[in-house]
């Protein structure tokens, strides 16, 4: 049975990202359009679009050509966007590197992109520099003034003018996070012209925002949810975007008063935060009007409790960024709004539901791994055509390795996973990532990783350990975490005498699995 979308079918222009996201840029030129949250420093519409062509123009005078891949290495800030559409504009792909990496995690995604520039700040120099001397990147670009780095603003001195670049916004990649995917480490994602303004118009359709609303931005913008969900929808919807480099609760809320937020896009951890912590009762949130869930599960209590707290509808969203971020969402609006629920699948889009024993097609409310296929679907991932086949069947369905069921009235529920990611703070972890880094230590001889449930965190890594010499529990923890970005690190460890091998052979320790829903 294939589930569709009771949203009305929309048209998704053909037209490169930058233009369909900038084309009211003209008619909002003295908008603001972001403001720097921490400082108050705003760009309007007219520095925004002016900024982009220049750094288009600027990379172009550097041999910037179509298809060079252009990686971002910063904290939310406005610039983030301006390099973002200029590097859309000149051709090229966007990787968008997390701010929490260390210096061995970046240098891996340059290398798997073939990076020829990197934007970063001088704060993350100590990271990015020795990234770079491990990679084939040409040139580092910094904001403001570092030694073996160059100002960004040097890219941007030119008369703005380029030679034409032809986009097929079907075919051509435009941006490349990086995600786990089903399993493994992390791979990059294509994600074309066309996937990103699909999903935009697709959004659009649900949820209705309109121009002049206020937002802030903790999701960091190499995450899809934050490069889509705030950073591309705000600007062609024409919200005001505040910026926070890092979030903090209480700045959080500070913003969203001073400059009357009326949405906002979060994660579970966040919305735990605004449902239960005291200080927020300090602050008047009476312009918030939607609060959308989305990157991991949110339980049905929690968003009542934030919804009835700040007096706003909660909604939630599901996806993955092989789909450009979502794949479901709950409409915005109150009356169609179901808690627990990721609310019904997007305009264009297909999905069923798999028996994960059978592999037989389910009907409603019977539980099967979710598949998908639409217009938003990824190209497939970078450098790596078995794993794109593993995710993408033949006849272009998307195996989400998430298990969920839909209810008579169309409503999906995400309920477990057959994948073994662990999703921390809704953060993507890899078990067999984290596995490898355990096995580089001489004295473990054997290690598995999978999630424990955690109240905060939704789920932390655990390790279960075999030693071949003698290692403390903590010893191991600081092992991992001098090698890994901090969302990664191992939280809980475990030794045991021996790993046993579940029936599909990977190593996974059935009677702590049993305990987590798998």
């Amino acid at each position: 049975m294939i589930f569709r979308s009771p949203f009305r079918d929309i048209t998704i222009p053909e037209v490169p990202l930058t233009q369909f996201t900038l084309q009211y840029a003209g008619e909002r030129a003295n908008q603001v359009a972001m403001i720097e949250g921490p400082s108050g420093r705003t760009v309007t519409y007219a520095q925004l679009a002016g900024g982009a062509r220049l750094m288009a123009a600027g990379l172009s005078r550097r041999g910037f050509q179509k298809g060079d891949v252009f990686a971002i290495f910063l904290p939310n800030l406005p610039e983030y966007a301006i390099a973002f559409f200029g590097a859309a504009s000149a051709g090229g792909n966007v990787t968008v590197v997390s701010s929490l990496y260390t210096p061995d995690e970046i240098a891996y995604q340059l290398n798997d992109t073939g990076a020829k520039y990197l934007l970063t700040i001088p704060q993350f120099m100590d990271r990015a520099l020795p990234a770079v001397r491990q990679s084939k990147v040409q040139e580092i670009f910094v904001l403001g003034e570092a030694p073996d780095a160059t100002p960004f603003t040097d890219l941007l001195k030119n008369d703005g003018q380029m030679p034409a670049v032809v986009i097929n916004p079907r075919e051509d990649v435009v941006v490349m996070p990086y995600s786990s995917g089903t399993s493994g480490r992390p791979k990059g994602v294509m994600l074309t012209h066309y996937n990103l303004v699909a999903q935009m118009c697709q959004l659009d359709s649900a949820w209705k925002s309109t121009e002049g609303e206020s937002m802030i931005s903790p999701l960091p913008f190499f995450h899809i949810a934050g490069i889509v969900g705030s950073l591309l929808l705000g600007i062609w919807k024409g919200i005001r975007l505040v910026t926070m480099p890092r979030f903090d609760l209480e700045q959080y809320l500070q913003l969203s008063e001073k400059y009357e937020a009326t949405r906002a896009v979060l994660v579970p951890p966040i919305v735990l935060g605004l449902a239960k912590h005291p200080i927020v009762d300090k602050y008047h949130l009476s312009k918030l009007r939607v609060i959308y869930s989305a990157a991991a599960p949110l339980s049905e209590n929690v968003a009542r409790a934030c919804g009835e707290r700040l007096h706003c509808m909660m909604g939630q969203a599901y996806g993955m960024t092989e789909v450009s971020g979502a794949s479901h969402v709950t409409p915005d609006e109150p009356d169609m709004n179901k808690p627990g629920s990721v609310g019904f699948c997007l305009p264009q889009m297909e999905v069923k539901l798999m028996d994960t024993i059978s592999g037989a097609e389910v009907g409603q409310n019977e539980l099967g791994e979710i598949w998908m296929r639409g217009p938003n679907v990824m190209k497939g991932y970078l450098n790596n055509p078995q794993a794109t086949a593993s995710t993408i069947d033949a006849d272009g369905w998307l195996h989400s390795g998430d298990v969920g069921y839909v209810d008579d009235k169309g409503y999906m529920y995400v309920v477990d996973r057959v994948k073994e990611l662990i999703k921390y703070n809704a953060y993507q972890v890899a078990p067999a990532e984290l596995e490898a880094v355990l096995l580089a230590n001489p004295a473990i001889a054997d290690a598995a990783v999978i999630p424990s449930p955690d109240e905060e965190a939704g789920e932390v890594p655990k390790a279960f350990i075999v030693l071949r010499a003698p290692l403390t529990e903590q010893q191991i923890m600081d092992f991992v975490a001098g090698r890994v970005a901090p969302y990664k690190k191992i939280r809980r460890v475990e030794i045991v005498g021996s790993v046993p091998l579940m029936r599909h052979g990977s190593k996974r320790p059935i009677n702590a699995l049993a305990g987590c829903g798998s």
